[in-house]
C-alpha cells in the first residue's frame, strides 16, 4: 500500500501540495503516483515565474513505464523548482513527499484548498482505482 501523508493536500490526478503557511507551498507527485509509474528517468521542471491555473499542466515525469503529465494542485506562480531532480530524478521514487518534491508555488488563493482531498479522501480514492 501507498504512504498516505497527513498534513497534505491531493489531487484526483495524484498530485500534493503541502501549505507551508506563508503564502506558499510545496508540490509534488505521490507515492501511489511513482509506484505506478516505476522507475523515474527524468523530469521536465516548470519555469520558475510561470503562472499556471489548478489543474493546468505544469511539469513532466517520465519513467522507464510512460510518460505522464503533471498538473498544479492550485493557481498561483511557481517561485522555486527543485533542481536536484534534474540529475537525480529517482528522488520521486525514494522520497516523493520529502526529497521528490517538484515545484514550490506563490498561492493566487488559499481558498482554493479547500477543494482538494485530505489524506482520507484520498486514501479512499486510491483504493477505489485499485478494486
Amino acid at each position: 500500500m501507498s504512504t498516505i501523508e497527513k498534513g497534505l493536500k491531493y489531487t484526483l490526478e495524484h498530485e500534493w501540495v503541502r501549505d507551508q503557511g506563508d503564502g506558499t507551498g510545496v508540490c509534488g507527485i505521490t507515492d501511489h503516483a511513482q509506484e505506478m509509474l516505476t522507475d523515474i528517468v527524468f523530469v521536465e521542471l516548470p519555469e520558475t515565474g510561470m503562472e499556471i491555473s489548478a489543474g493546468e499542466q505544469v511539469a513532466v515525469v517520465e519513467s522507464v513505464k510512460a510518460v505522464s503529465d503533471v498538473f498544479s494542485p492550485v493557481s498561483g506562480t511557481v517561485v522555486e523548482v527543485n533542481t536536484e531532480l534534474e540529475d537525480a530524478p529517482e528522488l520521486i521514487n525514494t522520497d516523493p513527499y520529502a526529497q521528490g518534491w517538484i515545484f514550490r508555488i506563490q498561492f493566487k488563493d488559499t481558498a482554493e484548498l479547500d477543494s482538494l482531498m485530505g489524506p482520507e479522501e484520498y486514501t479512499r480514492h486510491v483504493e477505489a482505482g485499485e478494486k
